[in-house]
């Protein structure tokens, strides 16, 4: 399975343009919790052309929108055309940990990643084993990194979803390029984003929590820690010292503490995992943590949320949380 995940990882980062057309259509499916709260999880087709395997280098990712297909030597089919563009050598911002975990509780820190700049080609390499690094490598650098690392993959992809900007009335603020390992794991949180997650391939498997869900979830406040990565390969913790204490969920929700946090029994998580050529419509202020499958490559729009009386009506129930003492 991990190597049929990696082949598609390599031939979608080199014929991205079969995957990444705009949708022709999507389904709503709403899935209602017991307290009413609602799930939107849009399914996209995306109108593309069939895959068109090429031989695989290293060195080499050419994207781009083929003119033709001819066979190669190989007998395996090679495009021709003008519009090739490399970008296996673009160097991309990395997140590095020991065990997957970037932005989350580590014990009594909160820790944030050592960062690399590695090629992607590289970073391809170490997904498939071909060459080794320390830790595990996520690229998921979130402040638009593929409008401000990958601009060769724009002409291929949108830069915003048409018909979520004119429901939301605004452009993006955030597109989101996100490639990783199997173990690299995002924790619980929430985001003040219009969330619009779009999986290219391989998988994302979401755990979610509606806004009311906030009084059953705990929140602790910690000093913030970054990795440090030595010559040698290990991993030494620095404590940010200058940053103020941060407060961030100290539960796991795939194997929660109980006897910790027994509020958190009353939760009702909604479970879904969204596939190569679906989007996730995940609203802002909506807790979610997220697993993937080895090598999955996905795009993301953030959307500022508004912050009307639905923030109000949040940030009422979490201060009123806070001062039972549920936290």
């Amino acid at each position: 399975m991990a190597e049929a995940a990696l082949d598609a990882v390599r031939r979608e980062l080199r014929e991205f343009p079969a995957a990444a057309r705009g949708p022709r259509g999507f389904l709503a499916c709403l899935d209602s919790t017991p307290n009413s709260s609602v799930c939107l999880l849009l399914c996209l087709t995306w109108m593309s052309p069939p895959l068109h395997s090429t031989s695989i280098g290293t060195g080499s990712a050419p994207i781009g929108l083929a003119s033709s297909a001819t066979p190669c030597s190989t007998g395996q089919l090679c495009r021709s055309g003008p519009s090739h563009i490399s970008v296996g050598s673009i160097e991309v911002s990395v997140a590095v940990t020991p065990d997957g975990y970037a932005d989350a509780v580590r014990g009594d820190r909160f820790m944030m990643p050592a960062e690399r700049r590695l090629s992607l080609s590289y970073v391809l390499d170490v997904l498939e084993g071909q060459t080794q690094h320390p830790g595990v490598l996520y690229v998921q650098k979130q402040c638009s990194n593929l409008l401000t690392e990958l601009p060769q993959l724009l002409p291929d992809l949108e830069s915003h979803v048409p018909w979520a900007s004119e429901a939301l009335g605004k452009m993006p603020d955030a597109v989101n390029f996100w490639l990783g390992d199997v173990a690299a794991v995002t924790s619980l949180h929430k985001d003040h984003y219009e969330n619009l997650y779009c999986v290219v391939s391989g998988e994302k498997h979401f755990l979610l929590h509606p806004p009311s869900d906030r009084p059953f979830i705990p929140y602790e406040l910690y000093t913030p820690a970054t990795y440090h990565l030595t010559e040698e390969g290990s991993f030494n913790v620095v404590d940010e010292e200058a940053m103020e204490k941060v407060p961030w969920i100290p539960l796991d929700p795939l194997a929660p503490d109980l006897a910790r946090y027994p509020s958190y029994s009353q939760a009702r998580a909604l479970c879904c995992t969204v596939q190569a050529g679906e989007m996730l419509y995940l609203p802002a202020l909506w807790f979610h943590h997220v697993q993937q499958s080895h090598g999955c490559i996905a795009v993301n729009y953030w959307y500022d949320m508004e912050y009307d009386l639905k923030y109000s009506y949040f940030q009422l129930l979490d201060s009123l949380t806070k001062a039972s003492g549920l936290d």
